[in-house]
């Protein structure tokens, strides 16, 4: 088992989450698209429009759209690698004005493979906040459709 941070290769790891979050933080959904494996899975934990497993880029760039269109933030605190894992902790936040708002800490642990994300797992510290929040702002609407508003 490699060290923690023990080496060029996790250097290499956690500057690409730094750059990942770098990319994120331009409000620009776009921006993250490089930095994501064809065979990406983001998976989002929680019991609301938002959650569950993105798979490939489309479905992960299209998650982003959603955040950015609700002014999600995120600032990193805490960065730390072992082999191909990478583990963030940062907070994140949303005030968009009317509803309720989200601001908490999240861990995520990141999978890179050949410079790319190929997987990102959530960690929350307040769920019930998380889904309050997602089902305030990112309403269904009846089927066949998905979001009640187009993103």
């Amino acid at each position: 088992m490699a060290p923690a941070n023990g080496g060029p290769q996790e250097d290499r790891n956690i500057q690409l989450i730094k750059d990942y979050y770098a990319a994120y933080a331009t409000g620009n959904p776009e921006a993250v698209r490089p930095f994501l494996a064809p065979d990406i899975v983001w998976r989002i934990p929680g019991h609301h429009p938002l959650a569950g497993d993105k798979r490939g880029p489309e479905e992960a760039v299209a998650f982003f759209r959603g955040l950015a269109d609700g002014k999600f933030k995120a600032e990193p605190i805490f960065f730390q690698a072992q082999g191909d894992l990478v583990v963030d902790i940062h907070r994140g936040w949303s005030n968009v004005g009317s509803g309720p708002e989200i601001d908490q800490l999240y861990a995520l642990m990141f999978r890179i493979r050949d410079g790319k994300i190929t997987e990102a797992q959530n960690f929350l510290t307040d769920m019930y906040q998380s889904d309050t929040f997602y089902w305030a702002h990112y309403p269904l609407k009846p089927l066949p459709g998905r979001l009640a508003d187009e993103r």
